[in-house]
């Protein structure tokens, strides 16, 4: 998955803009429940009072203060106050300067309510009296939590505001509206960030898809036949479809979830931390239990998911033959094996998929147990440190709520820890194919045909063996085809005929000798170049869904309809074609599945025709014309193709009787080569095929 992260960099501003969002919001998510300690505590209890410091102070009280104060901290606390006529008001502090001062004035205020509280007049006692008195009271001090001290201050400021006229009712009222203010602006701004962020998270996931369907489409279109075969078509479209899937599922969730749920869990951590509740041993007991279920999940899942998408391609290859052989499956009556095969391989990947669920099913009610747990000790112990005043009701909802925080991240981490194995299965497989290199290149310096050789190819000692294979399919095979020459290849099946055609367009290398297009060896040509220059006619035909224009068109997009017409008409196709209105309007089915094989092969000769090559290359293409329609085609390609070099396959000795060379191919040797009539004087072979299916007169 890290190389797929790295695939994120075309949408690399986006990204940026994400990851600031989710800042964003987890700022906002983790500054709520501090606001809510905040209203409770300061807003409902200290009745809008935040700390131990006055805004306003009456001459007496600030000289009780200075009075019971060190000699330094008293001189902080006259710097800070400005007398305006009969009050002292507080001067513009930093956040860390009224911390100071609060913390100096708390102990002062503290002394003097427990001095009130035993009638004592300060102003009045010794100096002496003073210090012993405060020499007790900082023991007791020691005893108290800072909350406790805070709470006395408060009463005290509370006391000198009410004194002053003050209206605790109306400093209330606006600390909770003010404060209250500050959460809604919060949440809207939470909100906003996280719809931004799924938004954008789905959009850099998408882009991420297409561009990996586009990337691997474009690596398959490059891949020789040889890598064709180490793949499966079932698990190629696997790869391009489900595979990829599973990646942008998690990609999508990859910022939402892996991203924001460790910076909430972190923030959530160190505010905890900072509060120095003594609850903190709750939660590093709950995060051990989550993180311990996380782990054991993982090493039970990823074995079973790198077995997942194997047996998805496994489905996808039975479906494909089932739905491809349904007329071949009916033939044999062979359906209840078939939906055995199948049911095997759908049990074997729902079993599968029923343990990941299982794993899924113990997860969920695991959590909420766990966070259950936590807010039971967490009410349980924090009732009890408020009853001992070792914290307040606000600290205890804020750790509660920040719990909640780091169980929820946690939760979401290992939701994804189910799916990230999956989708690392699916990267790798993903990988596998654009990491494969193709072993039919374009030349670092491509060649350039001889003007002069136009039209001619050469097959000079032509030896080849399929990749990984002992035995060779074509041995020392050598013959010139010249501009207009048409030369056939016969032989019996697995003689190498249709190896030998496939190895012109690159198709395979040779593995000895070399074959020269106007001189060049095709291996310096430019694939495109070379391709361009030829017009395959396949052994099946091959059509896709779309017009039968569109499919002409394949052979070279810009051609005009009376070029269309033309092709049409050489190749014996205007009987079906023209049959209703549509003509070339008309719809052919995937695969030309609404058409019949004989018509599917002369649109793909059509197709051919119209691209207007150098060289046709015909392999076995009139096997399912009758008699008349191949004589009729070949004799329309003689005159309107005359100047084109032709290569073709054939079994009918019929079809290639007229040819300027025959090759007849035994065992990938050439045993004779010649016209018609020279094989028939003095090769063996050709005369006993030309014998059986000749004998009836059949000609063309």
């Amino acid at each position: 998955m890290i190389r797929m992260i790295g695939k994120l960099k075309r949408n690399a501003g986006w990204l940026l803009l994400t990851l600031a969002l989710l800042f964003v919001q987890a700022f906002c998510d983790l500054a709520l429940p501090g606001y809510t300690s905040d209203i409770v505590d300061t807003g409902i209890q200290q009745k809008g009072v935040e700390d131990a410091v006055p805004q306003s102070i009456r001459p007496e009280s600030l000289k009780s203060i200075l009075t019971v104060a060190e000699e330094k901290d008293a001189k902080v606390i006259r710097d800070c106050y400005v007398q305006d006529g009969k009050l002292f008001y507080l001067r513009d502090l930093s956040k860390e300067q009224r911390e100071g001062l609060s913390d100096i004035m708390g102990a002062s205020e503290l002394f003097l309510s427990f001095a009130q509280e035993q009638g004592i007049d300060i102003n009045t006692v010794p100096e002496e009296q003073i210090r012993a008195m405060k020499k007790g009271t900082e023991e007791k001090l020691k005893e108290y939590p800072e909350s406790i001290v805070t709470q006395a201050a408060v009463l005290y400021v509370q006391t000198e505001y009410e004194a002053q006229g003050i209206d605790l009712n109306h400093l209330q009222r606006d600390y909770l509206i003010r404060t209250g203010a500050k959460m809604l602006g919060l949440a809207l701004i939470g909100m906003v960030a996280a719809i931004i962020v799924t938004l954008l998270s789905s959009r850099i996931a998408a882009a991420l898809a297409r561009d990996l369907r586009q990337e691997v489409y474009r690596q398959v279109l490059s891949f020789s036949a040889s890598e064709m075969n180490r793949f499966s078509t079932a698990s190629l479209i696997t790869r391009c479809t489900n595979d990829i899937q599973q990646v942008q599922n998690v990609m999508m969730m990859l910022f939402r979830i892996v991203v924001f749920a460790p910076v909430m869990a972190i923030g959530a951590l160190i505010k905890v931390a900072r509060t120095g509740s003594y609850l903190r041993w709750i939660l590093v007991v709950a995060v051990a239990a989550v993180a311990a279920m996380i782990l054991l999940i993982f090493a039970l899942a990823m074995p079973r998911f790198k077995k997942l998408q194997i047996k998805v391609d496994k489905i996808n290859r039975i479906a494909r033959e089932m739905l491809t052989g349904v007329p071949v499956i009916r033939a044999f009556s062979t359906e209840k094996h078939e939906e055995e095969r199948f049911d095997e391989a759908n049990t074997d990947f729902y079993r599968t998929n029923l343990f990941v669920s299982r794993l899924m099913s113990f997860m969920w009610p695991f959590m909420a147990l766990i966070m259950n747990l936590v807010t039971v000790l967490t009410v349980y112990s924090g009732a009890r440190g408020i009853d001992l005043g070792r914290l307040q009701v606000g600290d205890m909802m804020a750790f509660m709520q920040y719990a909640m925080h780091v169980i929820i991240s946690f939760l979401f981490i290992s939701s994804i820890a189910i799916f990230m194995p999956r989708a690392s299965v699916s990267a790798g497989r993903i990988f596998e194919v654009l990491d494969m290199k193709s072993t039919i290149r374009d030349p670092l310096e491509p060649g350039i045909a001889d003007s002069s050789l136009r039209g001619e190819i050469v097959f000079d000692d032509v030896t080849f063996a399929y990749p990984g294979a002992e035995e060779t399919v074509l041995e020392h095979v050598s013959f010139t085809a010249r501009e207009g020459e048409t030369v056939a290849i016969i032989g019996g099946t697995g003689s190498g005929k249709s190896t030998l055609l496939n190895l012109i367009p690159r198709f395979y290398d040779v593995t000895e000798g070399s074959i020269r297009i106007d001189g060049v060896d095709i291996r310096d040509l430019a694939l495109k170049d070379l391709r361009d220059r030829l017009g395959y006619i396949p052994q099946k035909a091959v059509l896709f869904s779309g017009t039968i224009a569109e499919n002409l068109r394949f052979g070279r997009e810009g051609a005009g309809e009376d070029e269309l017409k033309a092709a049409v008409d050489i190749a014996q196709a205007g009987d079906f074609v023209y049959a209703d209105n549509d003509g070339l309007e008309a719809r052919i089915a995937q695969g030309g599945a609404n058409i019949s094989g004989g018509q599917k092969q002369r649109l793909s000769i059509a197709r051919a025709i119209v691209k207007k090559p150098e060289f046709y290359l015909f392999d076995d293409s009139f096997s399912a014309l009758d008699f008349k329609t191949d004589a009729a085609v070949r004799k329309r390609l003689g005159t309107e193709c005359a100047g084109v070099t032709k290569l073709i396959v054939a079994q009918r000795v019929s079809t290639i009787m007229h040819a300027d060379m025959i090759l007849v191919l035994h065992d990938g040797k050439v045993i004779g080569k010649g016209t018609h009539e020279e094989l028939m004087a003095d090769c063996p072979t050709y005369q006993q095929i030309a014998h059986l299916q000749l004998r009836g007169g059949e000609s063309a």
